[in-house]
């Protein structure tokens, strides 16, 4: 199996002359790195304008492994090439590197890259990547590969801190200031390359990290090494190497909304970082977000008042880690009376908004405490916990919802504090552990009786201040007290089978249309601004249809139009714009070129908008291409055109109007 790694950007406060110098300064030894023996030249050559200058090396490392696996591969060193290749111009330095020793039996490969900051010329951005590949070694492969993995990892680790004191020694010596490079004279005879002969002797690229930076957010769509320690926590190289490498997955092969780097994270953390089950743990909670529309319950989702009162649950302030805080008092939760008002679709449908309110407050925290805050603590108070709770219908509510969360907010609990666990606690706790995951489950701390008061006690984790009332603090605690729930608000049995227009996210952001033959569906955005951005996400149910995008500075007039159909066909919920009388070229033009979409395609896509005006998108029904009128049609134009003409297309679609710097 390869091993790779990659690594966040890295950013040197410091112009990019300056940094070479300083990195220059580790060769032909250096001390600071104890596994790099040494190095020699092999080849070196500089363009006739000194802007190239290309350096190829054979460095010598030494390996700490063991002295009989050393014996048997016959070695005490192990020998690199590597090729470096500075551009002055351009304000580049690219670094490959491979190795020589036992190069038929595992190829290791490396690819440094120094370059100018996008968007701050006077600092240097530096990224890494490696892959390693072990074909063989006399039977000991998975030690050498974790051999090497380890040393590798550790190397970086080493190496973040030998240009920060190149550079230390540097302006120690006063050196802050290194002119950069400009072209040579026309004429003459001698040729200068702008910058100091020091520089030019840059050698191999083993010093690998930068100073610190500022720059706390994604880098031009990269992950900056400072971000990911504010916003994300510390993490390992190679924990940096999976969220970079799944976050880059996602950027190349997701058409949809590209997860935040803290929800790509949990599920890396949730799958010990093997990225290929993280993977495939994220993509199917992605599909099953959009699904059913996750991403808009917060605004979509109202409780029903009566969750509003008979609902034992609410956010209440944070724990000592600054984690968000939520109480819930299970035991008095009419868990049964709920389910028979609502049905287990409702109660899911609330349990979604509140994990997805979780995160919210997460970010909120992470803003306000100055440090990264991924997950929050939860408190459950089990006073009144009865045979009730244990409802055969409740308790496979509360499996299917512990199975939803697990699937979908994997490691958002921090951790879980259960207090006045009564006797029949063990009974749920035999029938739901199961379902919950090992970390998860590491996660919790139970009480029973009073445990929870005094040291030990729930004053080592919440501050004393914010303890609820009910449990013996002074802070008044809002969460609603619960009770029964009456039953003339229970749904029948019947009523709750034929429930299912009342399941989860009935409010659907997605419209639905049918396109007929002479009578496309379109839709019209006004832009009172350029530079926004319309986006677009609609899937084919039925048919083919092609999809067009048009401009327009008069407003088109909202009609329904019938279709060219037989009276039993009627338009229903199609929807046209256009008037008949416009002028394509004219009166509205194309903004992008139809798109033909078949059946069962699901197409996203976006448009800038350049002009203020009237946008208009519009489905009408793909039929086959008229054919010359000297010519006969074919049999499958015919057939195609019989069926279409029989047919109506079906679509389901959903569009959005965004700022120009929110569209990222």
């Amino acid at each position: 199996m390869v091993q790779k790694y990659q690594s966040p950007v890295r950013v040197y406060k410091y112009p990019f002359e300056l940094v070479m110098a300083a990195y220059e300064k580790r060769f032909p030894t250096c001390p600071e790195i104890p596994v790099f023996l040494g190095s020699e030249i092999l080849h070196e050559s500089r363009s006739d304008d000194g802007a190239i200058h290309i350096i190829e090396r054979s460095c010598k490392l030494n390996v700490d492994a063991p002295r009989l696996l050393k014996k048997i591969a016959g070695v005490e060193y192990v020998f690199f090439i590597q090729k470096n290749t500075v551009n002055w111009k351009e304000r580049t330095l690219r670094i490959e590197a491979h190795n020589e020793t036992f190069a038929n039996r595992v190829v290791i490969l490396e690819t440094c890259n120094y370059s100018v900051h996008p968007e701050n010329e006077e600092w240097t951005c530096f990224e890494q990547s490696a892959s390693l590949d072990i074909k063989s070694f006399f039977g000991f492969e998975s030690t050498v590969e974790k051999i090497a993995m380890k040393q590798y990892t550790s190397n970086i680790k080493r190496g973040k801190e030998v240009i920060e004191h190149y550079l230390k020694e540097l302006i120690s010596q006063g050196i802050t200031f290194i002119p950069r490079w400009t072209p040579p004279p026309v004429c003459g005879t001698s040729i200068s390359c702008g910058c100091p002969g020091l520089i030019l002797n840059l050698l191999s690229g083993y010093a690998r990290s930068p100073l610190s930076c500022s720059l706390l957010f994604p880098l031009a769509d990269k992950l900056d090494a400072d971000y990911i320690e504010r916003y994300l926590g510390q993490l390992t190289p190679m924990q940096e190497s999976c969220l970079i490498r799944l976050r880059q997955w996602l950027q190349e092969t997701h058409k949809g909304k590209i997860p935040k780097d803290e929800h790509i994270l949990r599920f890396l953390r949730a799958r010990d970082f093997n990225i290929d089950k993280a993977r495939e743990m994220l993509c199917q909670s992605l599909s099953w977000r959009k699904q059913y529309q996750v991403d808009y319950i917060l605004q979509s989702w109202r409780p029903p008042a009566l969750l509003d009162e008979y609902y034992t649950g609410g956010w209440h302030y944070q724990d000592k880690d600054g984690r968000p805080l939520y109480i819930l008092r299970l035991g008095q939760m009419d868990t049964k009376g709920l389910v028979k008002a609502l049905g287990e679709e409702s109660l899911l449908r609330h349990v979604l908004s509140i994990n997805e309110e979780g995160q919210k407050r997460c970010e909120e925290n992470t803003n306000i405490f100055g440090r990264p805050i991924t997950s929050w603590t939860c408190l459950v108070d089990l006073e009144g916990l009865n045979m009730r709770h244990l409802w055969r219908p409740g308790v496979k509510a509360l499996l299917r919802i512990i199975e939803v969360v697990e699937d979908n907010y994997p490691e958002t609990l921090g951790r879980l504090l259960i207090v006045r666990a009564p006797r029949v606690f063990p009974v749920l706790w035999t029938l739901v552990s199961p379902f919950i995951n090992e970390n998860t489950r590491q996660k919790f701390l139970i009480y029973s009786g009073n445990n929870y008061q005094g040291p030990g006690g729930l004053v080592d984790y919440v501050d004393k201040d914010v303890i609820p009332d009910f449990l013996g603090g002074d802070c008044m605690c809002t969460v609603p007290e619960g009770g029964l729930v009456p039953k003339s608000l229970y749904q029948t049995e019947d009523e709750s089978e034929n429930s299912d227009h009342i399941r989860l996210w009935t409010e659907t952001i997605y419209h639905s249309a049918s396109v007929l033959k002479g009578a496309p569906h379109e839709i019209v955005v006004e832009i009172l601004e350029g530079e926004s951005v319309i986006t677009w996400d609609f899937d084919i149910l039925k048919g083919d249809v092609v999809f067009s995008l048009f401009h327009s500075k008069r407003a088109p007039e909202t009609t329904r139009k019938e279709a060219t159909l037989p009276s039993t066909s009627a338009a229903g919920d199609n929807m046209q714009l256009i008037d008949k009388m416009w002028v394509l070229g004219v009166d509205y033009s194309h903004m992008e070129s139809p798109l033909v979409c078949r059946e069962g395609e699901s197409i996203q896509g976006s448009h800038v908008t350049r002009w203020p005006g009237f946008y208009i998108l519009q489905w009408k029904m793909h039929g086959p291409p008229p054919c010359a009128a000297t010519s006969l049609p074919r049999v499958d134009d015919v057939l195609a055109s019989l069926q279409v003409s029989s047919h109506k297309c079906k679509l389901i679609y959903y569009y959005e109007v965004l700022a120009s710097k929110d569209f990222r």
